[in-house]
């Protein structure tokens, strides 16, 4: 209880890791909703690592150029969220694209996808004199310490996110979920995919830069799958989702922080374990009622 007490103190060192790690696991599993309704599991596995792709590309640009970063006044930050950004956009329109047009082999464009953009951004980062500041450590797995400038750009940003599919969740939901339907209603399913889209390409994007890949598509498939599990509706099935993703986040950090281990991993791992739990439960309420 007293490592419990010191992380809610809000003289707590590492405080905004903790505030920025619940923001992505509260923000991420309500993208990931969207993912798992449209059954583009394997696009959430492929694009935080190549949004991770983005942010070496577009770090490694000032040293190609033969420039020094400045990280004092943060522009490194914005930077790696632009190429990010741009990089999550693309793939993501790119790969509707292929899917809208009934192209064969999807799994393998997007594993493929997902393996050379992870050992490209690595290997990009390695080669980068500039990557002790951190950001090799965070495309592996780990949080590091997260300033204040990075806590209020997260934040924003993924308010941002919330706020539009707080407004439009009806209309994104009803496409999402009866594409068919939807368009003989009259809908405009491609300005709803369209901003969809955006949304996801933001998340993820704001996701990879402070909580790493790794973390990022845990928090985007994992705690939706388990929401899945038990929701009777769509309504419960976004509530359950984000509010699994931002209690692991805080129980992750704190077992971890007790525990003296990588939070990432850490958090990964133990929705993973819910995950398998919550399937044990399903299985056996199913076989009381038989």
């Amino acid at each position: 209880m007293e490592t419990l007490k010191e992380i809610l103190s809000p003289d707590f060192l590492l405080r905004n890791s903790v505030y920025t790690s619940v923001l992505i696991g509260v923000a991420c599993p309500l993208i990931g909703v969207f993912l798992v309704l449209r059954r583009l599991v394997f696009m959430g596995v492929a694009l935080p690592q190549i949004s991770s792709t983005g942010v070496a590309i577009a770090l490694s640009v000032p040293m190609w150029l033969g420039a020094r970063p400045d990280h004092a006044a943060h522009s490194e930050h914005v930077i790696a969220f632009a190429g990010s950004m741009v990089f999550s956009l693309a793939a993501i329109l790119v790969l509707a694209f292929l899917e809208r047009r009934g192209r064969s082999l999807a799994e393998g464009r997007l594993g493929t996808a997902y393996v050379v953009a992870s050992a490209l951004s690595i290997l990009l980062l390695s080669k980068n004199r500039y990557a002790e500041v951190g950001w090799l450590d965070l495309l592996k797995g780990e949080i590091i310490t997260v300033d204040n400038f990075d806590l209020i750009f997260t934040a924003a940003t993924l308010a941002v996110v919330l706020l539009v599919l707080g407004l439009c969740h009806k209309e994104i939901l009803f496409v999402s979920f009866d594409r068919a339907m939807a368009a003989t209603l009259g809908k405009n399913v491609l300005f709803w995919d369209v901003l969809l889209y955006l949304l996801i390409g933001v998340t993820v994007s704001m996701a990879v830069l402070s909580v790493g890949p790794l973390i990022a598509f845990g928090f985007l498939l994992i705690p939706a799958l388990v929401a899945h599990l038990f929701a009777r509706n769509m309504k419960w099935f976004v509530v359950l989702a984000p509010l699994v993703g931002g209690v692991t986040a805080f129980l992750g950090f704190w077992l971890a922080y007790t525990k003296d281990l990588p939070v990432g991993p850490t958090d990964v791992v133990l929705l993973g374990l819910i995950y398998v739990l919550g399937l044990i439960a399903k299985k056996l309420g199913a076989f009381g009622r038989r």
